[in-house]
């Protein structure tokens, strides 16, 4: 198949390695050091069983991307409208758009921009990857996951293409049912550790043994599973406990959430589609909110 990745930086760049040592065409859209680096020597990837260099395409100017048959998105989501006239260009030569970007509002966010609303699938990854300088990535996890669907849910013949693709390269990738439902499942999660971690400014560990940190942690959790109810996701009766007590009892203490390694380095974060999203959702449907209120307050004031 046919890729063209619009972040290139960690997840993107890493995904689209993977792609091109498997035999599909990539094009990277990228820029600066990072850019001239690819372009000169290859992409570089480093995972836990070794490393390769990928041939991929490389550019910074849209009108140079070539016809694809999937976009991958993963730019952190305040660049999501910087780069959404390039993902439309590429989706209206014909191209599925699968945004891989924490928070539940992207797909949205790019329609409003004006990528075909037919074109855009829901996608969710899961790994950890850093660019460790330009032209390199890392994977740091044992994991790399990806789930494609159709946001209207149901399967599909393209969401079904796509994660054979992805598997082809090694990526343990799914086509979901049920996307809408997948979204929010791990918008829970990360906008719950987000919000605690940031106010404490701390792993997991010290929030969980502080007085009253573990209903902290509940609260945070059952929040933004009371808005996605409110909105009609159909999540499970149990999502609220079964998610608390994953964070409680089974992550490593010394666990954190990128949100705070963003918040620490004093460069943007992604607390609007987090807590603050939550907030926003909340107020549209009358329901409180008080911890991600109090997250997106006092985490959006700039020190």
């Amino acid at each position: 198949m046919r890729f063209v990745i619009v972040g290139a930086g960690g997840i993107g760049a890493y995904f689209g390695g993977e792609l091109a040592r498997a035999g599909h065409q990539v094009t990277l859209f990228a820029r600066g050091a990072h850019l001239d680096t690819v372009r000169t020597h290859g992409l570089t990837v480093r995972t836990p069983d070794g490393e390769f260099v990928a041939r991929v395409g490389a550019t910074n100017d849209p009108n140079e991307l070539p016809d694809a048959d999937v976009v991958i998105v993963a730019v952190k989501s305040y660049s999501l409208r910087d780069v959404t006239p390039v993902v439309r260009l590429v989706a209206d030569r014909g191209a599925d758009v699968v945004p891989l970007l924490n928070g539940v509002t992207a797909a949205d966010e790019l329609i409003a921009g004006g990528v075909p609303a037919a074109r855009v699938l829901g996608g969710l990854a899961r790994v950890s990857v850093v660019r460790t300088e330009p032209g390199v990535v890392e994977r740091r996890s044992g994991f790399r996951s990806i789930v494609v669907g159709e946001l209207g849910g149901g399967l599909s013949e393209r969401a079904t293409r796509i994660a054979d693709a992805l598997r082809t390269a090694g990526v343990d990738a799914r086509a979901s049912a049920t996307m809408g439902v997948e979204l929010w499942q791990k918008y829970v999660f990360i906008t719950a550790m987000a919000a605690v971690c940031g106010l404490a400014r701390t792993s997991i560990g010290p929030v969980r043994d502080a007085p009253g940190g573990r209903r902290l942690i509940q609260r945070a959790v059952t929040e933004v599973v009371d808005v996605a109810r409110a909105r009609g996701i159909p999540l499970p009766d149990d999502e609220a406990p079964r998610t608390t007590a994953y964070i409680i009892d089974t992550l490593p203490a010394a666990m954190t959430p990128s949100f705070l390694l963003d918040l620490e380095s004093g460069g943007p974060t992604e607390l609007e589609t987090l807590s603050g999203a939550v907030s926003r959702l909340a107020a549209e449907r009358g329901v409180d909110t008080p911890v991600h209120d109090t997250a997106t307050v006092a985490l959006g004031v700039r020190r």
